[in-house]
Order: C-alpha cells, then structure tokens, then sequence
C-alpha cells in the first residue's frame, strides 16, 4: 500500500487455546491454558483498544481473524469510538461487491435486479451481503427490499424466518420461505442470478448445481472464494466447463487460465489485497479519526472501475494484481476525498489529492547516495 514498515506493527492476542495436542506439546510457545471467553476476553479486547489509542493517537487498527463468535459484535461495539475497521468482513464485503459490479457489466444488469445465493454464513458471506445492501440503500432502495436480494445456505440448510436462534448478524437475512435443506434444492427455488461460496468447504458447486445455474441464466455469476484452492468450492475448469463457458468466474485463490472451445478464460481472484492497503493508506494519509461504510463502498466502486474492457473480455472482474501499487493509490485517494468531505481528518486537505496520496507512499528500495 505504500504505509512505511517502520509505522505499522503487527499484533497477535494470545488467549489460550482449546487444543489438546498444542496444550500438551511441551515447544508450543503459545499461552498455555485453555482460551479465555467471556467478560475477561472483553475487558482484554476493551484494554487493547483503549490503550493503544493513547499510545498511539491517530492510531488506525485492523482487525482480523476474530471469528464469527467475536468480530461481528466488536466491529459494531468500537467503530464509532475508535479508528478501525475489520477486513474479514468489511474487506471481504468490498471486494466482493467489486466483483459483482464488474460481473454485472458484462451481463448489463443491475445491482437491484439480483438474486444473491451465499454458501456459507460466516464473516465474508455476511460481510458481502451487507456491502450489498449498503450499496442498494444508498441508490435509494429500503435496507428490508435490498436485504432480500440476499439468501443464506449455511450447515442448518437455507436461513429461512422460522429457524430458531438466528444470530443476529444473520437475522436480516432470513425470509420468509420453508425449510430447504439441500444446496441444489434452494438454487432450484430461488434461480440465483449469483452462487457466492465462502463455506470453506471444497467441491460444495456440484456439475449438477452448476449446469442447472446455466440452464436458469445465459450468463451465470458463480464466486467460490474459499481458500486455500483445496477449499474452494469449485475450480475455475469446473465452472467454465460445466456452464459451457458462459459462467462469470471469480475464487479466493489463484486458478490457471482456462482454455474452453475457442477462448481462453484468465479467472479473477477476488482478493483482500485490492480493498484493505488502499484503505488503510487513505486513512493514514488523511489522518481521518474514523473509518466509515462509504469508504469501502467508495473502494468497491474504485476497483471495479478499474477494470478495462479488455479484463472483462478474458473474464477478469478484478484489475491485474500487477497493477496492485496503483490501484491502491487510486483507492486511497478516494477514501481520502470521502474522510475530507466528512470531516474525519486532521490533515489540511491538497489541491491534488492522488498526487499527495502517491508523494506519501513509501518506496521500498534503497536509496544511492553515488
């Protein structure tokens, strides 16, 4: 992104573990105990926020890996105290709603028009749908009809209203349908115009969901971004011959182009790497005190636009991970020009706003003194 190293410092918060093999492996150099829950944890987590804040004014944090159990209701409970945001959901969600939008020019669809189908309940799935449901509200749809474009498979089968203890990050996505209990069912009720996979689970999009997804849209949307390729929830190959080389492909990880009939298909992978650093970078370089839902909506609609005519032809919906130092600039100017026009900063704002932001990047090279 441009951050220099000497202004970014990793941290992990050891609270134990529940692993009998790590616990009883005398050369674990982890916590020794079983983990911490509860309100102990909290205090931790509250500990950690506060101080680091006073230890570092200005100070932006990241979150990551906290699952579901824990990183939904601390995103909510800090990111209006704190600057910070988390990329497991709001990267995750960034990312992928890029993905759609650049699917969608290809198709020439709009957003409002979809039917979102996830595999999978967790941080990314949620984290999508939500920056989905953003995006729509703030075309002016209301959050209750934008939210049911969304439809949740998750290990209890479809989330419909009548199952019993919804989480609550899951509660805006449960409609009113019976219970389903097999993914290819619930894509035969719904006809999704988009199967999104984040399940961690591989082989989930069978040939047969895959070519019924072809035989309900000529140019079906299929995502499986689980990673690593092992957990993917089908390979590029698969989705490219089982929809006869009319799917819209996207993965978590990295697939080798696919030759199909007369075309080659170079697959998109629909990584964090695009959103979180030209984020972070646009924060830090605009001294914004908080990180808000436009800037990543911002973001999402930055990287999408930098798709070219000739990506989407060869079906990359993302920008070449070449390209990363320059499209993360792009993006941190205009989360900047969002923190500015929000009055979130303590920087005075430049005539040239992409120009600061790239003067501000660190350059990893040595210098010559010769």
């Amino acid at each position: 992104a441009g951050i220099a190293p000497q202004h970014c410092l990793p941290v992990t918060i050891d609270v134990g573990t529940n692993n009998e093999s790590l616990l009883n492996d005398e050369l674990y150099i982890g916590l020794e105990q079983r983990r911490v829950r509860g309100e102990d944890y909290d205090s931790l987590i509250e500990e950690f926020i506060e101080a680091v804040q006073v230890q570092f004014p200005g100070v932006l944090t990241q979150l990551e890996d906290f699952g579901n159990c824990n990183a939904f209701r601390l995103l909510a409970q800090y990111r209006h105290r704190a600057c910070l945001f988390d990329d497991d959901i709001q990267g995750t969600g960034a990312v992928g709603l890029s993905g759609l939008l650049s699917a969608l020019r290809i198709t020439g669809e709009k957003l409002e028009d979809q039917r979102f189908l996830f595999c999978g309940a967790g941080q990314a799935s949620i984290g999508i749908a939500s920056t989905v449901v953003a995006a729509l509200v703030e075309q002016g749809i209301a959050a209750e009809q934008a939210q049911q474009c969304c439809w949740f498979f998750d290990t209890r089968g479809l989330l419909v209203g009548s199952r019993s203890d919804i989480p609550s990050q899951k509660a805006p996505f449960a409609h009113d349908h019976a219970p389903v209990s097999s993914l290819e069912e619930a894509v035969e009720d719904l006809r999704p115009t988009a199967l999104i996979g984040a399940s961690g689970q591989g082989g989930m999009f069978t040939e047969p969901l895959l070519r019924r997804m072809a035989q309900y849209h000529e140019r079906p949307i299929i995502f499986a971004l689980s990673n690593p390729t092992a957990n993917a929830e089908c390979s590029a190959e698969q989705a490219y011959q089982w929809t006869d080389g009319r799917a819209i492909f996207a993965s978590g990880s990295p697939f080798s182009p696919v030759d199909y009939g007369n075309q080659r298909f170079v697959p998109g992978q629909g990584n964090n790497a695009y959103i979180f650093p030209g984020v972070g970078l646009g924060v830090v370089a605009s001294g914004s005190t908080r990180v808000s839902d436009q800037m990543f909506l911002a973001a999402s609609r930055c990287l999408a636009e930098l798709v070219t005519e000739a990506d989407l032809e060869q079906g990359l919906l993302y920008p070449p991970l070449s390209k990363i130092r320059e499209v993360s600039a792009i993006i941190a100017a205009e989360v900047a020009r969002i923190a500015w026009d929000s009055g979130f900063t303590t920087v005075d704002r430049p005539d040239d706003i992409l120009g600061f932001i790239k003067g501000s990047m660190y350059q990893p090279v040595y210098p010559h003194y010769a």
